[in-house]
């Protein structure tokens, strides 16, 4: 399970060191593409996997949307021998990323954020919206 809270740096080049208590949950290589709310999203190969099964077994007229979203931003990435990734220049881009980033492990997957917009996200997150979704769930 992939969990916790990780500040970063993108350098100059577009390299992430990816945080390593995440990464050893990721796998030798993993797929990080577009997210909602601005942000970027890396799945395990074996998520990533899932994801396309039930993308596949939904109506492609009901599904063209989220595999487009999904799909053609979707870049493989692997970690070098430092733990860094390469994000591209289009993701950087969609999420904004420049130099400070957050990257969250939310189970199944993790997230990549701008600090700024995570920190955001925060205080949505303390919301009472939060405590009814939760209630709403019965956890």
């Amino acid at each position: 399970m992939l969990i916790g809270e990780h500040r970063c740096l993108v350098d100059d080049k577009g390299r992430l060191n990816f945080p390593a208590r995440l990464r050893d949950g990721m796998g030798a290589s993993f797929i990080v593409t577009r997210w909602l709310d601005d942000c970027l999203v890396a799945f395990p190969a074996q998520e990533w996997d899932r994801i396309a099964e039930m993308l596949a077994e939904k109506s492609v007229v009901k599904s063209r949307d989220v595999q487009r979203f999904l799909y053609s931003g979707a870049e493989e990435v692997a970690p070098d021998k430092q733990g860094r990734i390469l994000v591209p220049g289009h993701l950087r881009q969609h999420a904004t990323l420049d130099k400070e980033v957050v990257v969250v492990g939310v189970g199944r997957h993790a997230e990549i954020w701008d600090a700024a917009a995570w920190d955001a996200m925060g205080e949505r997150l303390s919301s009472d919206a939060v405590a009814a979704a939760m209630e709403e769930m019965g956890l």
